[in-house]
């Protein structure tokens, strides 16, 4: 059973940042993509920032502001947050894609709130 578990999520003040990590059980033939969404309460979850390979995908609302990184041998992804506006307030959600069977898995998220 594959498990996505996020940390690092909380309050911080406007202008301030927060690291978001989130750690992958094993699977046999790794993961692809993996990744970042986020989700406010009666919207649909959007996507952040995806990482796979050498290539990154970043949301145009946080470009410029966050940063995604990945171990691809502990199996982690990370999420750095600078310059954190109210709106980006959210449940943060870690996202990896399996390569074979190709699956996709979420973590139970991790809640972000930017309030002064």
């Amino acid at each position: 059973q594959v498990q996505l578990v996020e940390s690092g999520g909380g309050l911080v003040q406007p202008g301030g940042s927060l690291k978001l990590s989130c750690a992958a059980s094993e699977i046999r033939f790794g993961f692809n993509t993996m990744g970042w969404y986020r989700q406010v309460p009666g919207k649909e979850r959007e996507l952040v920032a995806t990482i796979s390979g050498g290539s990154t995908n970043i949301a145009d609302s946080v470009k410029g502001r966050f940063t995604i990184s990945r171990d691809y041998v502990k199996n982690m992804v990370y999420l750095q947050m600078n310059g954190l506006i109210p709106e980006d307030t959210a449940v943060y959600y870690c996202y990896a894609e399996g390569i074979w069977p190709r699956m996709d898995y979420w973590g139970k998220g991790t809640l972000v709130t930017v309030s002064s």
